[in-house]
Parts: C-alpha cells; sequence; structure tokens
C-alpha cells in the first residue's frame, strides 16, 4: 500500500532557480540534494514537497494552448488574491488569465511561474 504522496516534481531548466521562487511563495525552504545538482526540492510548508528537475532543451507548457501541453498545474489557496496576486508578480509570476474577471461566477486567476508551468490562485 502505498503510505503517502512524496513530492510533486517539476521538469524545468534551472532547478535552483524554480525552487527560490516556490519557497519564497510558499514559505519553504530550498533543500539541494548533495548528490544531485539537478535535483532540488522545496520543503517545510504545510502539504507535499514540490521537487525540480533539470531537463535539457526545456520547452515550458502553453496555456490555453495545447501544442506543448501543461500536463499538470498546481492550485493554491489564498485567503486575498488581490494580495496574492501581487506577491507571485513581485516573485517572478506573469499573469496568464484573470479568469474570476472574465467569469464572475469562478474563484481562480491563472498565472505562469519564472519556467513556464501553469498555477492557479484560488480564493476560499
Amino acid at each position: 500500500m502505498i503510505r503517502r504522496l512524496q513530492a510533486v516534481a517539476l521538469d524545468c531548466p534551472d532547478p535552483l532557480r524554480l525552487a527560490e521562487f516556490y519557497a519564497a511563495l510558499l514559505g519553504g525552504r530550498v533543500v539541494p540534494d548533495p548528490d544531485d545538482p539537478e535535483w532540488v526540492e522545496v520543503h517545510g510548508f504545510e502539504g507535499t514537497p514540490l521537487a525540480f528537475q533539470r531537463v535539457q532543451d526545456y520547452r515550458p507548457p502553453e496555456w490555453p494552448g495545447q501544442r506543448t501541453p501543461q500536463q499538470m498545474h498546481l492550485d493554491f489557496d489564498v485567503d486575498d488574491i488581490e494580495a496574492d496576486e501581487k506577491r507571485v508578480l513581485e516573485l517572478g509570476a506573469t499573469v496568464l488569465e484573470r479568469t474570476d474577471e472574465l467569469y464572475p461566477e469562478t474563484n481562480w486567476r491563472v498565472y505562469a511561474d519564472p519556467a513556464g508551468h501553469p498555477f492557479c490562485l484560488c480564493q476560499h
């Protein structure tokens, strides 16, 4: 039987840079693998650790297009979407879509991290 999800790993061109982004976003800490410089994790926040692995010739996903599909994305619960949007943009994210402004019945916005992975801030 599987005990728990150990980590969610994302491909990227610069694992340390992306780990630093998510550590700042989540209040976690960067944990490099001393035996593998191509692998860096983020620990110390509530939830499953994130891991980042270097991939040669990395191509970021397209959103909302599917020529290079996203394959997965991360959703984060927030209390104040405006304040948290400001914070993620200061950390290096870019806005892909303010879904809640386009469709008033929704409660999320879509961003890209510095490596181009889509993620959402979801107001609850």
